[in-house]
């Protein structure tokens, strides 16, 4: 049995506007032959019970399950109108759904946002590696060579482009690391879709260790007001993190005079005294602490410019104010799956 053989009925739950986006995935999968439709359901995550659940309007997919149903098909990816439609329809869906959409939204943005630095940094690499090609000297003797004999100015040049060079992939391989991470973080959250549940791992206030004695990873959190430490903690706490709490960036250096298994730090910005800026640079500077992915938990904002000064100060990612929920969970699980992986050694 294919694919296009186990299609279940349409659900009659979800609203108008997933129905109509579910019904156009449909039809355009209905239009692949079994090895494509069978190849496609295969790529899903977690298996091919979710492309399943994508047709029948019972879960919103992921826009890569959108690029990748069309790209499948033939002419398709050619028409740019087709495209568009289903984008505006899939946004339409994810704007009435329950309250995990706004998490989608919100960590898709980040996505593509990303995607989009990864892409202008590696052109600004090429474009200063181009500069460098033609930043070599002239086989006619200058007029003022340095002590090797190669132009002055040649080569200045020359190391300003293979500097730029650098800083642009540096930037790259950063962008690259916060695209991962979102993905991650896009799959444990897509992956609760019709649930309560939170994302996978270690659940209740009694799980004190994890799978063979090992302590559980530890999360700080930092604010200043104790009714947003309070928030944090109903959201995370259930789901069996070890929690950590300071009211004060002086208060989470201390906390972090055992910086042992802490897999993230949820910081809030704006705080008396020293802020979350500040207390990030301290972090940083400490060779125990400078590693531990840094959370910004801030209500300045969450456009461009306030996620460049974020990243620019040492955070790995940041959440805006007030919390969503669904955010907050897949977010602290994502660092908390990728603290397990090096600490196995996987």
């Amino acid at each position: 049995m294919t694919a296009l053989d186990g299609l279940p009925p349409m659900s009659v739950e979800p609203g108008a506007e997933l129905r109509e986006f579910a019904a156009e995935l449909r039809t355009l999968f209905l239009g692949l032959d079994a090895p494509a439709a069978d190849a496609l359901a295969a790529r899903c995550t977690p298996g091919p019970q979710a492309c399943a659940d994508y047709l029948a309007a019972v879960r919103i997919p992921p826009w890569e399950f959108v690029e990748a149903l069309l790209d499948a098909l033939p002419d398709v990816p050619d028409r740019p109108d087709v495209r568009e439609r289903l984008r505006r329809s899939r946004l339409a869906a994810l704007r009435v759904a329950p309250p995990i959409g706004w998490a989608v939204r919100q960590i898709e943005g980040q996505l593509h946002a990303a995607e989009r630095e990864v892409q202008e940094a590696d052109e600004e690499a090429e474009q200063a590696e181009r500069e460098l090609a033609h930043a070599r000297p002239a086989p006619a003797a200058p007029d003022a060579p340095d002590a090797s004999g190669t132009p002055a100015g040649g080569t200045d040049l020359a190391q300003r482009a293979a500097l730029l060079a650098g800083q642009a992939r540096e930037r790259s391989a950063r962008a690259a690391a916060r695209r991962d991470l979102m993905r991650r973080q896009l799959v444990l959250v897509e992956g609760q879709q019709g649930t309560t549940a939170a994302p996978p791992g270690p659940t209740g206030a009694a799980a004190a260790e994890s799978g063979g004695g090992d302590p559980l990873p530890k999360i700080l959190l930092v604010d200043d007001r104790p009714e947003n430490l309070v928030v944090l903690e109903a959201l995370l706490g259930p789901h069996g993190h070890h929690l950590v709490c300071a009211t004060s960036g002086p208060d989470a250096l201390r906390a972090l005079m055992e910086p042992d298994d802490y897999a993230a730090i949820l910081l809030d910005v704006q705080m008396p005294g020293m802020d979350g800026y500040e207390t990030a640079a301290h972090i940083r500077s400490r060779a125990r602490t400078r590693d531990i992915p840094i959370v910004f938990v801030t209500a300045i904002g969450s456009g461009p410019d306030h996620a460049r000064h974020a990243y620019a100060a040492g955070a790995a990612d940041f959440i805006p104010k007030p919390v969503d929920p669904w955010t907050v969970r897949a977010k602290v699980a994502s660092f908390v799956e990728l603290h397990r992986e090096r600490r196995t050694g996987r």
